[in-house]
């Protein structure tokens, strides 16, 4: 039998098709990812509100730090354009962005928008409205609009202020000790930035670890920051002065992680997935594909610019299930999708539980990572809080659907992979939103091109 993957873009109307005999392919090469999405839009952000100059080498050319720049950019930053290796943004200081003349537009970005608001809030006397597109507007900001207000923030949104579009009147802020009722990078990076302009200390303890992007890149800058990890306890100390900086934005590991999944599922693969960013908040996927006996090893480890770095090799093995939960959710989130794939391929039934973050993302991901695996032939069950996964099942050929939601699209791809027949993915287009270059990426390393 034939496998065939369709890619479908919705608008402009497009489609890619990969066809290769058999019931998959083998994956061979080696291959960069996109810049860290986390790591650039922090850069851009805090390049801005800097003084002097801030270059950005690998900075992710995707939409969301593009819908980031664009908001500095209203906002009189002034940066060069998002095409070359190198982008420069030449920092207006902390406390000088300008009102814009516009609604600031987040597009699909709820980092953007999240951590905006910090900055927003704490800017006195001046006035913003933000909005972004049909998804991020029914996402809840109510998880840092209330720390923010505790804060002395003024900010309003529709359904009693928990969705956009958002105004926000810029107040002087006052810091505050912060106990997150989640682990989130995006509440704790908000509080931390609205901190910087604040007299005094602002603390934001979580239950478990969140991702560290922002403490890094703070300290790289010169905020006074304390982190004590084992209390999972950050505190910035107000008010500060950001001085510009050189970034080297590693690869994206959410971005490896398809490939990582890829060669583990399809026999006789071979990968070697180059400069990727290991920083341990970010490195469940690592975890969980290890527990699962997946192949792959860490080689040529170092460290840029604050961040720990290596090649990962994966090769096809027989995985097994296993159950993932706890404080390794936090580190592996962003990552559930495409682990839910792995675990199609693993001997035994794998349980995802602790993982009712994923209702609030792009889509929810749980019901349709539920949904579309189950129009492949695979089995599926929802909870509230994640999924078990039935190992083991023969996917075969149908029409699933992105939901607009990049990690979504690339995963039904990899999918795609280990079916018989021909998978259509519509709205595939969701995927430039973290890796423009996903398609061709995929069709050069099932030696397609």
């Amino acid at each position: 039998m034939t496998a065939r993957i369709e890619l479908i873009d919705a608008a402009p109307h497009q489609t890619l098709t990969l066809e290769f005999p058999g019931d998959g392919v083998t994956l061979q090469g080696r291959v960069r990812v996109p810049g860290d999405k986390s790591i650039s839009h922090r850069a851009l952000m805090l390049g801005a509100i800097a003084q002097g100059e801030t270059r950005i080498q690998g900075l992710l050319l995707g939409e969301d730090p593009r819908s980031t720049a664009a908001c500095f950019q209203a906002m009189g930053v002034t940066l060069s354009p998002l095409e070359d290796e190198w982008v420069t943004v030449q920092g207006v200081g902390l406390g000088n962005l300008q009102e814009p003349t516009d609604v600031l537009d987040a597009g699909n970005s709820g980092t953007t928008l999240r951590l905006m608001l910090g900055l927003l809030a704490s800017h006195p006397d001046r006035y913003f409205a933000v909005t972004g597109d049909s998804s991020l507007r029914s996402r809840p900001m109510d998880r840092v609009i209330k720390p923010l207000a505790q804060m002395g923030a003024e900010i309003w949104g529709r359904q009693n202020n928990r969705l956009a579009p958002l105004a926000v009147r810029g107040q002087a802020l006052k810091p505050i000790y912060y106990q997150s009722p989640v682990a989130s990078a995006q509440v704790k990076s908000c509080i931390l930035l609205a901190g910087l302009m604040t007299d005094g200390a602002t603390t934001v303890t979580e239950p478990s670890r969140s991702r560290d992007h922002s403490e890094r890149m703070l300290r790289a800058f010169g905020a006074d920051l304390v982190v004590d990890a084992d209390a999972c306890r950050v505190t910035v100390q107000g008010p500060t002065t950001l001085t510009g900086q050189t970034i080297v934005v590693p690869g994206d590991i959410s971005s490896a992680a398809f490939w990582l999944v890829a060669g583990a599922i399809t026999p006789g693969s071979d990968l070697v997935i180059e400069h990727v960013g290991i920083n341990p908040t970010r490195t469940g996927i690592l975890d969980a594909l290890q527990a699962m006996e997946a192949d792959i090893a860490l080689e040529n480890p170092r460290t840029v610019t604050g961040e720990p770095v290596a090649d990962l090799r994966v090769r096809h093995s027989r995985l097994k299930a296993t159950v993932l939960s706890g404080d390794l959710i936090p580190r592996m989130i962003d990552e559930i999708p495409i682990l839910a794939v792995a675990a199609l391929f693993a001997e035994g039934t794998t349980t995802i539980t602790d993982a009712a973050e994923l209702r609030v993302k792009e889509c929810d991901r749980i019901a349709v990572m539920t949904s579309q695996l189950t129009q492949l032939g695979a089995r599926v069950d929802e909870h509230p809080d994640g999924l078990t996964i039935y190992g083991g099942t023969r996917l075969m050929g149908a029409t699933v659907d992105s939901y607009n939601d990049h990690r979504i699209a690339m995963s039904m791809a990899i999918a795609a992979l280990r079916a018989q027949g021909t998978v259509t993915v519509q709205r595939a287009e969701a995927a430039a939103v973290s890796y423009p270059s996903f398609r061709q990426t995929l069709a050069q390393l099932c030696g397609l091109l």
